[in-house]
């Protein structure tokens, strides 16, 4: 069933048995220090059946990492931590890159030792903050000066050759969802006056500096990017979004980056519902390189996007949190899992939610 979903594809130059990947998902399972386990190397080996794997949102510094337990790369031992899981994926047959990931404004100041978060301008995100000690409203982010913005590049660079060294098959980088990148690029949070703000050219700036680091580390074959260029989230909105993610697609385009992911909004009800109209067509008019979307899609509608030629391949988030085997379940037109006790397990520590879901092949033996 669904065949589209099973011929392999290149995302630039990783090679793909299957159009089905896994999307990023946060999970908050990381040790003390936000250094990566081996209940976390479990949960991903499960999941090896998947085209790709794209990890979860890693911190590439303390300064933009502000969710409890989430994990970082910047440190010898969070790289040491992420060999469990590469060496895992491997092992059973899989791929995965790492997602890189700067928070700005939405790391709350319990995080820094009281200071202010770092972002595109000096705003305030809505809504509240996890934080170790329970939700707590955003604070006011401070503007970044042109040192942190050639610092926070620095520090993608060493993220992303920590990512190499912990053996990964390439990275991701986090420019969707209103974190940081996402911050310069869109209009309602990027109120700069400098070469970083204003027109779009100017607002993708930081993403294209960030980019090109990647690609120094990697190549270019080996570095995609993940944006959501329909409606608010998370405070960041945009007033033209086909130019703004116009501008965005022509440097992914220049410097021929592995793949885009889009998180387009999917139907109505759903996370991330918007009246603002998909953007994936018109940037595949600029960018010419693959394309994978992400939007709530049941089996039958990724097949028919594939087939169709919409894109070329589709990423599953929440799906993935129940269905370890999910390619091998579209494959064979088995029922999905529902999750347990959503959301509430998404996040808790340990096993429970997040190991504990068996395949087809297990549960039949039950």
């Amino acid at each position: 069933m669904h065949d589209a979903l099973f011929q392999p594809v290149s995302l630039g130059a990783i090679q793909c048995p299957n159009r089905i990947l896994m999307a990023p998902l946060t999970r908050g399972r990381s040790d003390p220090g936000s250094v990566p386990n081996a209940l976390i190397a479990e949960y991903y080996r499960q999941r090896a059946g998947a085209g790709l794997i794209i990890s979860e949102a890693t911190g590439i510094s303390v300064e933009g990492l502000g969710w409890p337990a989430a994990p970082g790369v910047w440190s010898e031992a969070q790289t040491e931590g992420w060999k469990l899981t590469t060496e895992a994926v491997h092992k059973a047959g899989g791929r995965i890159i790492l997602q890189l990931w700067h928070m700005g404004r939405l790391v709350h100041p319990d995080f820094l030792g009281g200071q202010p978060p770092v972002s595109a301008s000096a705003t305030t995100a809505p809504d509240h903050a996890h934080t170790p000690t329970g939700r707590k409203p955003y604070e006011q982010a401070r503007a970044a000066t042109l040192d942190d913005i050639a610092r926070i590049v620095d520090d993608y660079g060493k993220a992303a050759a920590n990512a190499k060294a912990a053996g990964f098959d390439g990275v991701q980088l986090h420019g969707a969802n209103g974190y940081l990148i996402d911050q310069f690029i869109r209009s309602s949070s990027n109120l700069r006056e400098d070469d970083y703000g204003g027109s779009p050219e100017n607002r993708v700036r930081l993403m294209r500096e960030v980019l090109e680091r990647l690609i120094d580390v990697w190549g270019a074959g080996r570095v995609s990017i993940r944006l959501s260029p329909n409606g608010e989230t998370q405070g960041c909105d945009d007033a033209t979004p086909a130019e703004t993610f116009g501008a965005a697609a022509k440097v992914l385009q220049d410097l021929d980056v592995g793949f885009l992911e889009l998180r387009q909004p999917g139907p109505d009800g759903t996370f991330g519902a918007t009246e603002v109209p998909k953007q994936g067509a018109h940037l595949r008019t600029i960018y010419k390189g693959p394309m994978v979307l992400n939007s709530d899609y049941t089996a039958a509608s990724a097949a028919a996007e594939v087939a169709s030629g919409v894109c070329d391949a589709i990423s599953f988030g929440r799906p993935y949190i129940s269905n370890p085997d999910l390619a091998e379940r579209i494959r064979v037109g088995a029922e999905w899992a529902p999750n347990v006790d959503v959301p509430k397990s998404w996040y808790l520590p340990g096993p429970a939610g997040y190991t504990d879901y068996p395949t087809l092949a297990e549960a039949a033996a039950a």
